[in-house]
């Protein structure tokens, strides 16, 4: 069965959108990505809310670095990360694209549903 992406994407997308998939399927980091919905953030302020490591939870930055939600920069010891919206747009798409999808199969459904409902009156 072929791959649809939102734009008709090609490999590098399925990549990038499983790695998108991949990061926001843990807790703490959705959680990560609605602290930074709110505005920039440094490693220590994201990590207070969570009890672990700060090992452990800088873990999770880096999964959610290398997926591309969200990007970093260190000014002398202090690492600060923002949301990086781009990679939310192309799963809003795929989604879009397989709700465009399921509409349509719903729709032609209802349709089937509807004549086999007028046929037996």
């Amino acid at each position: 069965m072929p791959k649809q992406l939102g734009g008709g994407g090609d490999g590098n997308d399925d990549v990038a959108l499983d790695g998108v998939f991949h990061a926001l399927s843990d807790p703490t980091r959705r959680r990560v990505v609605e602290l930074l919905g709110r505005g920039p953030a440094t490693t220590s302020e994201l990590a207070r809310p969570f009890d672990m490591a700060l090992p452990s939870f800088t873990q999770h930055l880096g999964v959610l670095e290398r997926s591309g939600l969200v990007t970093s920069e260190k000014k002398g010891r202090v690492r600060t990360y923002r949301l990086a919206p781009e990679s939310l747009a192309h799963v809003d798409s795929w989604l879009a694209c397989q709700r465009a999808v399921w509409s349509r199969r719903l729709d032609q459904l209802d349709s089937i549903l509807h004549d086999l409902k007028e046929q037996q009156t």
